[in-house]
């Protein structure tokens, strides 16, 4: 393929391309990949592309399916993507050093600094652990094994695609090396330093890059930055994907539900819980879930259905407490701090769950003790006034309406007897205790 000069960096009139800056702080999740790849889609279809995408890093970490989406992204990328580790103190740690190894050019600010990139299923090794004639951990299983190296071809790859440090790459993966801002570049693994964004602009003025058989000169000098910052969407979908709030809404869910099915009203609880649970959902089908976590959220949540349905004294519903804080604990499948549901959480909500069902318990209790105040047993008890018959069979007026009665008394009309039982629609009467309904009153 022939190369040729790419004009992408002025338009027809002559006016200088743009550099879009992009911002990554925090974690890397399926919220950040989801935005750095439409960011990169949206950028190749405009009628006047940017000349460079510029991205500010400062990550602890994150997924590794989330990862490889975001490098696959760049490596496709037909518009240079320049990576900075920015600002002073911030780092590119772990899946940041992948990220960092992907982009056309990397960079970083002083006092920053990136490695630390094994897979932390494994953890870096210990001092005392001794390793085995190929580098790694004795002991350590086939799995392991096939996830270390499998890191170190994926960063090894990036580091020869892109002319940098290949085997730094496979010390931070392997030992879990890590290097500043000045060691980084003295190894070769970053191509400069510089103090902001627009010094690192300045700096790559001029600059050259082949991507797709086209060569791609910057003219960054005087490039207007614009901001290319995560959108709603991206604050969202990075919101609900951070597991202690997908988790709340999980609960919400849930209790919003049992709410509407102890209660039934206007179905504000209802709609209000089914929306929060939809929406717990998706967000956990985008984090790695472990099966046997989610297999034991679902158990509580049939626990806790049965409960509101079928009353049991709580017994399904302190087993459905159980089952969710137990599949609390294993619902996410992940090492990173960022990716784990907080144990605080977890036991305010264990908390707040148990007091929920020792109140719904004592409301039950209370409600078995009143009086009937309907049916067959409400009736039992109570006034009727004699209207004509008696001794054996009569008529009396007994709430608002004309019944059939029988006693084996005299009753005169007017007379009130009481209710002492319901054969069909034949109520069996007994004279009035006058003493205790003057107590009563």
């Amino acid at each position: 393929m022939t190369s040729h000069q790419n004009v992408g960096a002025r338009d027809i009139d002559g006016d200088v391309a743009p550099v879009w800056r992009l911002e990554v702080k925090g974690a890397i999740g399926p919220g950040v990949a989801d935005y750095l790849i439409r960011t990169l889609s949206k950028a190749q279809t405009q009628v006047m592309p940017p000349q460079l995408l510029l991205l500010t890093l400062d990550t602890p970490g994150g997924l590794v399916a989330s990862l490889r989406d975001i490098n696959q992204a760049i490596l496709a990328s037909d518009i240079p993507v320049a990576c900075l580790v920015y600002p002073a103190g911030a780092r590119a740690a772990s899946a940041g050093t992948y990220m960092l190894y992907a982009c056309h050019l990397a960079a970083m600010a002083p006092a920053t600094s990136l490695g630390a990139a094994t897979p932390v299923q494994l953890g870096p090794p210990t001092g005392g652990e001794q390793k085995d004639k190929e580098g790694e951990p004795q002991g350590a299983s086939d799995m392991e094994r096939k996830v270390l190296n499998d890191a170190v071809a994926y960063i090894k790859t990036l580091a020869e695609l892109r002319g940098r440090n290949a085997e730094w790459g496979e010390q931070a993966v392997r030992e879990a090396a890590t290097a500043t801002a000045t060691e980084a570049l003295a190894l070769g693994v970053i191509d400069l330093i510089a103090a902001d964004p627009r010094a690192l602009l300045e700096a790559i003025d001029g600059r050259r890059f082949e991507i797709n058989g086209t060569i791609h000169v910057l003219n960054t000098r005087t490039a207007q930055v614009l901001d290319a910052g995560p959108d709603w969407r991206a604050t969202f979908l990075s919101t609900i994907t951070n597991p202690n709030v997908a988790y709340v809404l999980m609960m919400l869910g849930i209790y919003g539900l049992l709410l509407e099915f102890y209660s039934p009203g206007i179905g504000v609880s209802g709609v209000v819980g089914a929306i929060s649970l939809l929406v717990a959902m998706f967000a956990l089908q985008m984090l790695p879930i472990n099966y046997a976590g989610a297999g034991l959220l679902l158990l509580g949540i049939g626990l806790l259905v049965a409960e509101s349905l079928v009353p049991s004294f709580g017994i399904l519903g302190f087993g459905g407490v159980v089952a969710f804080v137990l599949g609390s604990l294993f619902l996410i499948d992940s090492e990173l701090d960022a990716f784990r549901i907080a144990w605080p959480l977890i036991l305010a909500l264990a908390l707040a769950s148990l007091l929920f069902f020792v109140l719904l318990l004592s409301m039950l209790l209370k409600q078995r003790r009143r009086a009937p105040v309907s049916g067959t047993e409400a009736m039992v008890g109570g006034r009727a006034r004699v209207l004509h018959g008696f001794p054996g069979k009569g008529e009396v007026l007994f709430m608002g309406e004309h019944w059939q009665g029988h006693c084996e008394h005299a009753l005169r009309p007017g007379t009130l007897v009481r209710v002492e039982a319901i054969k069909g629609l034949l109520l069996e009467l007994g004279p009035l205790d006058e003493s205790k309904e003057n107590q009563d009153g």
